[in-house]
């Protein structure tokens, strides 16, 4: 980040599109799957886009590492237009934007070993390194992210390494471009509850040291309160909530916000399980006009059935796309949503999303 702009975003998202065309004998359309959207990413901070399975946040990922087209806006580095348009300008990007997949698993080639992998990274972002000044950039790559001695690991292939290790290699891998921005979908998911703090921790360790831009994409609205400095809760491809981390979690104003928190179990109310949103996620082939959170809001008027909401102020440095906090006489009275809904005996789900066996639930794992 220039010194002469300290508030200028690394990485900028403006109104970013992406609806994939249906193909199929008698149909037609569109699926919707993110509209709109707004992202600043900050040189040393975390944001962490939240929501439930399916409502666009690995699609905002893969277009902000240019995997695929935007359907429409603008994805801005330093200042920039940074759409690439051909393979050298992409090579150029993923020098300064780099992605953590979600899947340690899938994401590094099985058939080679650790030295390997890096070092093909190595070439591509930093030249032909050899001999002595290619074993430093490897030792220096495993000790950033924690795999010390680096002589016991830079041989191994991956399945000789746990689901941790494979994602701190994975983690090496991007840090080879020495990158302004790390785009991490899920980094924890697939891994062992045990060992996903330590992942974190290393997240946080790069964002202190390297001043790293990162989003954070999760399930898990809990780790985005411990890890992100600001929080985007993302419903259907919209953007209905954002935040500082403190305050999303702690006071949430949109009614899908105040689900998804409460959706994790709480060993003090276990009753809380009969609390639910009514109804299932909307299609994104055919999305609710207005508010796409709308059939299931206790709240929702027509107001809320006709108009979409902008992004409105809701206190210092907080929005939320809910008609509720506008100045409209026509906009409904927006209160806590588990008062509304009440008690509803035998229903086995919270915000939609089904109880895993954890006594969890999907938006929460």
């Amino acid at each position: 980040m220039s010194n002469t702009q300290p508030e200028q975003p690394v990485l900028r998202a403006e109104a970013l599109r992406k609806h994939f065309p249906v193909r199929g004998i008698g149909t037609s359309g569109v699926v919707h799957a993110v509209d709109d959207v707004d992202l600043d990413l900050h040189a040393g901070r975390v944001v962490a886009l939240v929501g439930e399975s399916g409502s666009g946040k690995s699609t905002i990922a893969r277009l902000l590492a240019q995997l695929m087209p935007l359907t429409a806006g603008r994805i801005v580095l330093d200042g920039e237009d940074a759409t690439v348009h051909n393979r050298r300008a992409f090579r150029r990007y993923v020098g300064r934007v780099q992605m953590i997949f979600q899947d340690p698993f899938g994401s590094i080639n099985p058939i080679h070993p650790v030295r390997y992998t890096l070092t093909r990274a190595l070439r591509i972002h930093r030249g032909r390194l050899r001999g002595r000044e290619l074993e430093a950039a490897l030792d220096e790559l495993l000790e950033r992210v924690q795999l010390t001695p680096t002589a016991r690991y830079v041989d191994k292939y991956p399945h000789e390494l746990s689901g941790g290790q494979r994602q701190r290699v994975a983690i090496a891998r991007a840090l080879a471009a020495n990158p302004d921005v790390l785009l991490a979908d899920e980094p924890i998911s697939m891994l062992d509850v045990s060992i996903r703090l330590g992942i974190l921790n290393l997240l946080k360790d790069l964002r202190d040291r390297l001043k790293i831009a990162i989003l954070y994409i999760t399930h898990d609205i809990a780790s985005a309160r411990y890890f992100a400095d600001r929080t985007m809760v993302m419903y259907a491809g919209r953007i209905v909530e954002t935040g500082d981390s403190e305050s999303v979690t702690q006071d949430p104003k949109h009614p899908y916000t105040q689900l998804l928190v409460r959706s994790a179990p709480d060993p003090d109310d276990l009753e809380a399980r009969a609390h639910g949103a009514r109804g299932e996620a909307p299609s994104l082939v055919n999305p609710p006009s207005g508010c796409r959170f709308n059939p299931r809001c206790p709240f929702a008027t027509e107001l809320c059935r006709t108009e979409v909401p902008p992004l409105l102020e809701v206190g210092e440095g907080r929005q939320a796309a809910c008609w509720g906090y506008s100045e409209r006489p026509d906009r409904p009275k927006v209160t806590d949503v588990l008062e509304v809904l009440g008690e509803r005996p035998g229903l086995d789900t919270v915000a939609g999303a089904p109880y895993s066996t954890n006594g969890g639930t999907e938006a929460s794992t």
